[in-house]
């Protein structure tokens, strides 16, 4: 029976050995998100955001190259003059793609209200009334999930900011945030190395509601 037990063991640390320690994974991981850094247009985004997809179908069980490419969708309805609609939606398909991967994650969620938020931005007279209370309560449920997610915090941050005006109420409450959000990253940044695949972004939005603070 001991030896059943032990065999059984050695199975299973084996078939978790193969899937932690993936060198192809890692190493177009790592690519990816090197190229991530130097996009310049939507065509580049979409190229980069095409290699993230093709591992997420390589390695169907990973979260994050399906949270990688969403999140490009949505920085590139940010960033340029694109459909906008068409690229939140987009980017909410692959992150909720992600979220039936890996449930409850911090991140995802996270991710999750960026997107409304951006979706809000695009409209806010006529979406505001549905969307700001969607994209706090998601931002919300980041934070119960991960209270040291920097990027929950400083999302949280920037929607206090925005609702602060419609709710009378001043700019503590998101400055607050902000430093917590500073502070998180600090922390974040010790555990950076180059084989880092997790999500590092979102402390130069924490600077920039910290820095209005001021």
């Amino acid at each position: 029976m001991k030896k059943s037990l032990f065999t059984l063991a050695l199975a299973f640390a084996f078939v978790f050995s193969a899937f932690a320690n993936d060198p192809a994974y890692e190493s177009a991981m790592k690519k990816q998100i090197q190229a991530m850094k130097t996009i310049q247009s939507p065509e580049e985004s979409q190229a980069v955001a095409n290699g993230f997809l093709r591992i997420a179908e390589a390695k169907n069980t990973e979260w994050l190259p399906l949270y990688y490419a969403a999140y490009l969708q949505a920085i590139a309805a940010f960033r340029f003059d694109v459909n906008k609609d068409q690229y939140f939606d987009q980017a909410m398909e692959l992150v909720t793609k992600a979220d039936k991967i890996t449930p409850n994650n911090s991140e995802i969620t996270a991710l999750k209200g960026f997107i409304i938020m951006g979706k809000l931005s695009v409209d806010p007279m006529s979406r505001g009334q549905e969307l700001s209370p969607l994209a706090m309560q998601t931002f919300g449920k980041a934070i119960a999930l991960d209270k040291e997610n920097p990027r929950a915090t400083t999302l949280m941050a920037q929607m206090e900011v925005g609702m602060a005006p419609f709710c009378g109420s001043g700019p503590e409450k998101a400055c607050g945030l902000a430093r917590v959000g500073l502070e998180l990253f600090t922390k974040e940044e010790a555990k950076v190395t180059e084989d880092y695949l997790l999500p590092t972004w979102g402390k130069r939005e924490a600077e920039q509601v910290a820095g209005a603070c001021k």
